[in-house]
């Protein structure tokens, strides 16, 4: 556990060499890599989205493409479309900007929800189906998705469907004083993109996801994780609660988390982490708690205050 606890955190800091105090940002799409998920990202343009999508191929020697999105593009611009071939007389697949390891969709609430809905199928089953025809995408895959703030014009809220296809919603913020003093320092001479280097190889990310799978998680952390969960759909500031595919992103978060911190089961403190980050963006407020300020985080918090933690023998896991 030791040598995996060093490569992850390795990927880690390789990735902190161009990205200056966002560890936390880093470690969730670190955790979303590792469970085979996405990652929205909202946030204001130029805080390092896509550094750190760039960053995070380089470091596991994936593919990487970014989409940037507009009205004008359209479904078959990312899935591919067929083009018929005088020579051969049959139909020829062409790959669309979607066949890459690592996605980058830059600004996805800026297309129309045509083209958004393009994405369910790639980001569900990791595969695009074009004229009846399926084909798979490479492994592993992961799309990053930025978007920006719903206030912002020209934009198209993205559909609760797809929304709850995010493994995790992230927001970077603004740098510190310090940090933005730092950063001015190193891209004095040259991008430290340009100088960063592989950590792993891509396939080993691939090993490294099945490795989460088996990371132990006792039954009651199972039925603690129901409760969180479940009670997000009965509070009164909720209208409509997280799904059960909240539940089971929650669970491998959890075990990602958990191999990440050097260990082989789950502890209830790892579930209470990756609360936060796996629900808030599953969860409609009501309007009232809106217009108190009371934000999703919030209702998560005061749900895991107010569940009882139960007790494991953690003696007999180890």
């Amino acid at each position: 556990m030791d040598d995996l606890h060093k490569t992850l955190n390795g990927i880690v800091e390789n990735v902190e060499k161009v990205l200056v105090g966002k560890r936390d940002a880093i470690e969730k799409v670190l955790i979303t890599l590792l469970c085979g998920g996405h990652v929205l990202i909202e946030d204001t343009p130029g805080v390092g989205k896509t550094s750190l999508a760039s960053a995070f191929a380089k470091s596991i020697s994936a593919t990487f493409k970014r989409i940037q999105f507009n009205p004008d593009i359209l479904p078959s611009d990312i899935t591919g479309f067929s083009i018929y071939n005088q020579k051969t007389g049959d139909f020829e697949y062409k790959p669309g900007s979607i066949m890459s390891q690592l996605i980058l969709a830059d600004e996805i609430n800026r297309t129309s929800p045509k083209t958004q809905s393009s994405l369910l199928e790639v980001m569900e089953e990791n595969q695009v189906t074009v004229d009846g025809i399926t084909y798979p995408l490479p492994k592993p895959f992961m799309v990053l998705a930025t978007q920006n703030s719903v206030e912002y014009l020209g934009t198209y809220p993205l559909p609760e469907a797809q929304i709850d296809r995010f493994f995790m919603k992230i927001s970077m913020g603004y740098p510190t004083v310090a940090e933005e003093s730092q950063i001015i320092s190193r891209y004095q001479y040259v991008s430290p993109l340009e100088e960063i280097r592989p950590i792993v190889d891509s396939n080993i990310i691939i090993q490294l996801q099945e490795k989460v799978k088996s990371v132990h998680v006792d039954k009651s952390l199972n039925l603690y994780i129901a409760e969180l969960v479940g009670k997000t759909r009965l509070h009164p500031h909720v209208s409509l609660g997280a799904s059960p595919r909240g539940s089971l992103s929650l669970f491998r978060a959890a075990q990602a988390w958990a191999l990440y911190s050097g260990r082989d089961y789950v502890l209830p403190d790892d579930i209470k982490k990756m609360s936060v980050p796996v629900l808030h963006h599953r969860i409609i407020q009501t309007q009232e708690s809106e217009l108190k300020n009371i934000s999703p985080a919030d209702i998560i918090n005061s749900i895991i205050e107010n569940t009882r933690v139960p007790m494991v023998d953690y003696d007999e896991i180890k």
